[in-house]
């Protein structure tokens, strides 16, 4: 049973609330997960002051699918558990339907090719020329941004 010390939020919803979020979920491709921190991120940036698009208003009819808001303003220090962080500059994207490929150059022309999510790669704002971190723990390589 997840706990509150884990991190993990539950709470009820109606049978409708329930289909909304699933469809939202359904045509942004986004997990659940992704639209509570996203929704979260929102509530976060308008208590800051920040001006919050109109799509991310809490409303008694069904989310737009487009992204729900950008992460708050004041950025605090990524902190991993794993030791080996290398920064390096993006140099290739290639999109699929669900996963995109990204490469990073840390060295020149030392490169490490990652597969994330598409939904990461949009979050995470990757383009060519950007500069991410690969963060290696175990055989996994996984892109993180400040």
């Amino acid at each position: 049973m997840p706990r509150k010390e884990q991190g993990w939020i539950t709470f009820q919803t109606s049978d409708e609330e329930r289909r909304i979020l699933e469809e939202f979920c359904h045509s942004s491709q986004r997990t659940k997960t992704e639209i509570l921190r996203e929704l979260v991120r929102g509530l976060s940036a308008q208590a800051d002051g920040a001006v919050v698009p109109p799509s991310t208003e809490m409303t008694n009819t069904a989310p737009a699918a487009a992204p729900i808001a950008s992460p708050p303003p004041a950025k605090k220090p990524l902190k991993v558990s794993s030791r080996n962080v290398l920064r390096g500059k993006v140099t290739r994207v290639i999109s699929g339907a669900v996963n995109s490929e990204i490469t990073l150059e840390i060295l020149h022309p030392v490169e490490l090719i990652s597969i994330i999510t598409k939904s990461s790669v949009e979050e995470l704002g990757l383009v060519e020329g950007v500069e991410a971190y690969a963060v290696i723990k175990s055989s996994d390589v996984v892109i993180a941004m400040e």
